[in-house]
C-alpha cells in the first residue's frame, strides 16, 4: 500500500516542500530510503523502529520503500521522522489515510516514542501556510515557534501515541491550537550600563550616534582603555526590535539552531563577538546546505569583532560587499541561498601588536615593519566602510579612582568632566530614540540614516549653504572616496538628528570629520 505525508527541508533560511511517500510491499523485512537523504535521515530507520515498537505499534514486516520528493533535491535533519513514521503507519493499515490529507508535519522521534524539536520551524510553518496546508503537528518544545506564523492551525504532542490522538478527528482537541498574532515584545536586560564606563568622552558619543543611525564603528586603542566595554553596550543603546525585525531574527536563530526550549521569538538586539579565529564559514555563513554564520545571526543587532586587527585579511574583506548590500548570496553547483545580514558593525583594535603606539613612545617595542605589517590586515576599502574611527586615551588615574567607587578628590571628574557622574544607558538611548524618531518621519520606510539608499539619503538629507562649503573643502584637502564623503554626511545628519534640529549645520559637519581617522594607514 502506498501512503503520502507532507513536510519540508531547509535551504538556507526557506524551507522547501517535500512529499514523504510510503510503499509497503511483499518481500524480505527491509527499509530503503531513496531521495537524495543526509546520514541523519538514513539513521532514522534504526529510530523508527523503535519508536514504534515502544508506543505499542506494529513494525510492519515486508519490503519498505521510502522516497522523498523532489528526487533532485537534497534533504537533511532528523525532522523527516515524524513524516516517515505517519506515512507508514497508513500504509500498513494502522492509521486512516484521510488524517494526513493536507497535514504538514516534522519532529524528531526518540526511541521511546517521544517528539523532539527540531531547528528551522518558523520557516516550515510558513511554507506549510503558503503551501495551504490545513496544520501543522511539531513536537510540544516546537509550537510556540510555529504558532509565530499566523493563518495556520498548529498541532503539538509530546509523543507518537500523543499525535495521533491529535490528528483523530473524533477525539477531543487536546492539542490543537491556532496561531495567535505575536503580542508584545519584552525585550531582555542586556545587563551592561553605559554608567560602567568612566572617561572616554570621545568613545561615548561615537557610540551614541553609531546606535541612532546605525553607523559602523572602528575603536582604535591601547589595551585597558574600555573599547570592549563600549562596544558591549551599543545593543543597550538601540530601539527595541519591531514585531518585523523580530520575526526575521528569530527565523535566522531558529535555522541555525540558536533558539532555546520553549523560546518562541528573539525578542533583544542580537549581539554576535566571534573569535579572531574563526573561518570564513564561520562569519559569513557556508557548508554544503549553507547555514548562517555570525554575520547573519547579529542581523538587526550588533557584530562585533574584538582585536579586528588578528582576523585573517582574507576574512575581514569578505565583509566589504555584505557590509553594502546587507544580504550574503552563496552560490554552489547545486545550490544558490542567500542571508540577509542588516548588521552595525563594530571593530576594536590595538595600534600595533603590542598596543602601545602612539601612547607613550618608549612603551612601544615594535619595529615599524612589524607595525605596518599589522596594520595592513585591514584594507583601505573595508576601512572606508567604517563610518566613525575613533582613538581612544588611556584612562587616567582619577578616572580609574571612579571607576573603582573611590573617595573623589580633586580632578576626578567622571566620565564627561566636572564632578558629574557618567550617563546611563537609559539617558543616552532616549536621545538615540529621538533621533530615530526625527529619522521615521523624513526618510523612505523609517530607515535610519547609515542604512538609507544613496539616493534616498540625497532626497533627504537637509544642510545649509555654509556646512556643504565646509565639507567640499575637507573632500578635496582630506581626497576623501566618494563613499567616505558620503560617509561624513550621513554622520552629520545623525549628528543633527541628535540635536534635535534635523538641519546639518557647520559643527555638524566638523564633529563628523572628526570621525574620518584612518584611511590612509592601510
Amino acid at each position: 500500500m502506498l501512503a503520502r505525508c507532507s513536510t519540508g527541508t531547509l535551504q538556507g533560511i526557506e524551507a522547501i516542500a517535500v512529499t514523504v511517500e510510503v510503499d509497503l510491499g511483499p518481500g524480505l523485512p527491509a527499509l530503503q530510503m531513496v531521495g537524495l537523504p543526509d546520514a541523519a535521515i538514513h539513521e532514522s530507520r534504526e529510530r523508527l523502529r523503535s519508536a514504534l515498537r515502544n508506543s505499542g505499534l506494529k513494525v510492519p514486516l515486508g519490503r519498505i520503500v521510502v522516497s522523498l520528493a523532489p528526487a533532485d533535491l537534497r534533504k537533511e535533519g532528523s525532522g523527516f521522522d515524524l513524516p516517515i513514521a505517519l506515512a507508514l503507519l497508513v500504509a500498513s493499515g494502522q492509521l486512516p489515510a484521510p488524517w494526513l490529507a493536507g497535514l504538514w508535519c516534522a519532529a524528531e522521534l526518540g526511541l521511546g516514542g517521544e517528539l523532539r524539536g527540531i531547528r528551522g520551524v518558523l520557516s516550515l510553518a510558513t511554507a506549510a501556510r503558503q503551501a495551504g496546508a490545513r496544520g501543522l503537528l511539531v513536537a510540544d518544545v516546537n509550537h510556540s515557534e510555529a504558532a509565530l506564523v499566523g493563518g495556520l492551525t498548529i498541532w503539538s504532542a509530546a509523543s507518537l501515541r500523543q499525535s495521533l490522538a491529535v490528528l483523530d478527528p473524533d477525539a477531543p482537541p487536546q492539542a490543537k491550537r491556532r496561531s495567535a498574532p505575536m503580542g508584545t515584545l519584552r525585550p531582555k536586560a542586556h545587563g551592561l550600563d553605559l554608567a560602567d564606563v568612566q572617561g572616554q568622552a570621545h568613545g561615548r558619543r561615537a557610540l551614541e550616534i553609531a546606535a541612532a543611525g546605525e553607523h559602523h564603528l572602528l575603536l582604535v586603542g591601547p589595551p585597558g582603555s574600555g573599547k570592549t566595554m563600549l562596544a558591549q553596550r551599543l545593543a543597550g543603546l538601540m530601539p527595541p526590535l519591531a514585531a518585523a525585525e523580530a520575526l526575521s531574527v528569530t527565523r535566522i536563530h531558529s535555522v541555525a539552531g540558536l533558539l532555546g526550549p520553549e523560546q518562541s521569538v528573539v525578542g533583544s538586539r542580537p549581539f554576535r563577538s566571534p573569535h579572531h579565529s574563526c573561518s570564513a564559514a564561520a562569519l559569513i555563513g557556508g557548508g554544503g546546505n549553507p547555514r548562517p554564520g555570525e554575520l547573519s545571526l547579529a542581523h538587526h543587532g550588533v557584530l562585533f569583532l574584538d582585536e579586528l586587527a588578528e582576523f585573517p585579511r582574507a576574512v575581514l574583506d569578505l565583509l566589504r560587499q555584505p557590509l553594502e548590500s546587507e544580504h550574503i548570496r552563496i552560490d554552489r553547483a547545486r545550490l544558490r541561498t542567500a542571508f540577509p545580514c542588516q548588521v552595525t558593525l563594530v571593530g576594536a583594535t590595538n595600534p600595533c601588536p603590542c598596543g602601545w603606539f602612539g601612547f607613550g613612545e618608549q612603551r612601544c617595542s615594535c619595529p615599524e615593519s612589524r607595525r605596518r605589517q599589522y596594520w595592513s590586515r585591514l584594507s583601505g576599502p573595508l576601512l572606508d566602510r567604517l563610518d566613525l574611527q575613533v582613538v581612544m586615551q588611556p584612562l587616567s588615574a582619577s578616572q580609574l579612582k571612579a571607576s573603582y567607587g573611590f573617595t573623589k578628590g580633586p580632578g576626578n571628574d567622571g566620565a564627561m568632566g566636572g564632578t558629574s557622574s557618567p550617563e546611563s544607558s537609559h539617558t543616552v538611548a532616549g536621545r538615540v530614540a529621538r533621533a530615530r524618531g526625527l529619522m521615521q518621519q523624513r526618510n523612505p520606510n523609517g530607515l535610519s540614516n547609515g542604512k538609507l539608499p544613496p539616493q534616498a539619503f540625497k532626497a533627504t538629507m537637509r544642510i545649509d549653504a555654509e556646512a556643504q562649503r565646509l565639507w567640499a573643502r575637507a573632500v578635496e584637502r582630506r581626497q576623501l572616496s566618494a563613499r567616505a564623503s558620503d560617509k561624513v554626511l550621513r554622520i552629520a545628519q545623525t549628528i543633527a538628528d541628535l540635536g534635535g534640529t534635523g538641519t546639518i549645520n557647520g559643527n555638524a559637519i566638523g564633529e563628523a570629520l572628526g570621525y574620518r581617522s584612518f584611511e590612509q594607514l592601510a
